[in-house]
Parts: C-alpha cells; structure tokens; sequence
C-alpha cells in the first residue's frame, strides 16, 4: 500500500457485505505501522449496518494507539446509534491520518454527507470497496447503481477502487483472478484507478495467488478482526 506522506483522509464504503470495514480497520493498523509516530484515528459511521461495525475491532485499534470514535450508543442495548460531536473534530484536523467506514448504502453513507464539506476541504481518498461475488454487485449495471447512490449521498466524489475479491474461506487462486477481472471491467467503466487488493491472511493459497498477480505495495493482507454474527450465502 502507498500511504500519503502528509496526514491525509481516507474513506471507505462499499455495499453490504464487501468487506469495506474489515478492510478499513486494517487499512488503519497497517497505516500506523508504517507510520509509528502519526496521529491516526478511525471513526465508525455506519449507522445503518448493526451487523459488521470497526467498533468491534476497538481493542486492536487502540493497541495499536489508533483512536478510535464511534456512533453514540454502539454496541449497546440501547442500539439507536448516532453522530457524535467529536467526530467533526476529528475530520478536520490536519495533523491526523483519519479513516473513515462509511454506510454501504444511500441511507448509511447520508452521515458522511453531513460532513461532506469538511471532508473536500482537505486531501482525500475515497475507496468504493467492491468484492464482485455478492448478490448486489455481481453485474455491472447494478455495482454502478449502488455506486451513484453512494455518492449522491456522500455529496462528495469517489476516487479509487478497492478489490476485495473473495469468497472467505472458499477463495483460492481462480476466484482472485475472475474476480480481479471483474473488478477491473468496473474500474474501466468508471474512469477510476484500482487502487489496492485485498486477500485475507488467513487463507494461504489466496495471498499466494495474489501475491503472483499484483505487486507488494498493490496488497493489502487482512487478519480477521470484526466479528461474523451470521454465516453468509454465496449461492
């Protein structure tokens, strides 16, 4: 991964079930492992999806020296989650690589619109996650729906694409490279770069296989840190 020099913002969205906030609190502890002396701080604004929250991965995220904020009431019983006034703060201060896990719908990505000016005023990065074996975004016509929504929620433009093509522990070297072309098809259509590709550590044969496809500094290897509360269905 390339990671700006300067403190830099980066976002990430992408719809339900992409991957998008296992990839963002990795994207954070691999940022600040590169950078041990940087300010970086992660804010959770999802405050649609109940099932996969950064919130989870707080611990880690703190032991790592990550600040970490999130929605007010999250991961309690009291489960109304909402902005809070810290998270404007945290969003413009310049001294600080400050990632962002977005809704990965129109609803959910609203909260980054609130902050949408905030957001343009200073260098950014937004990331579209996008694993092209999910339901919604198998064929191209529905990711560039879902992406348009995204952004005109968001108020703001995405930038680069993220590959996070898998099929958890069923991947192996045919899904990447399928679903790598897939991501790519996307990419052409949108005008946009592919900035980055994500293979889970956990699956030797599939940072193997990606590791024979792309360059070191294109990948990004995820450890498992937010939790599953359901199994998923790829039929």
């Amino acid at each position: 991964m390339i990671y700006s020099e300067k403190p830099h913002l980066y976002i990430f969205t992408g719809h339900f079930g992409s991957g998008k906030t296992e990839v963002a609190v990795n994207f954070a502890i691999d940022l600040k492992r590169r950078k041990p002396d940087a300010n970086v701080a992660l804010i959770d604004m999802d405050i649609i999806n109940p099932f996969f929250r950064s919130a989870d991965a707080a611990d880690a995220l703190e032991a790592c020296g990550i600040r970490v904020e999130t929605m007010l009431y999250a991961n309690t019983n009291v489960d109304v989650p909402a902005l809070t006034g810290k998270m404007g703060s945290v969003i413009n201060d310049r001294e600080t690589y400050v990632i962002l896990d977005v809704g990965g719908d129109d609803l959910g990505a609203k909260a980054c619109g609130y902050y949408a000016n905030d957001i343009a005023s200073r260098d950014h990065t937004f990331f579209f996650v996008l694993n092209p074996y999910r339901p919604f975004t198998k064929e191209l016509a529905d990711t560039s729906k879902i992406f348009r929504e995204i952004e005109d929620a968001t108020l703001l433009k995405i930038n680069a694409l993220l590959d996070n093509s898998n099929l958890l522990e069923f991947t192996d070297a045919a899904t990447i490279a399928k679903g790598s072309r897939k991501v790519d098809e996307f990419a052409a259509k949108a005008n946009l770069p592919v900035a980055c590709r994500a293979v889970m550590s956990k699956n030797p044969e599939a940072v193997a296989a990606a590791k024979a496809l792309f360059k070191d500094d294109e990948l990004l290897v995820l450890d498992e840190y937010v939790k599953l509360l359901f199994s998923r269905d790829y039929n």
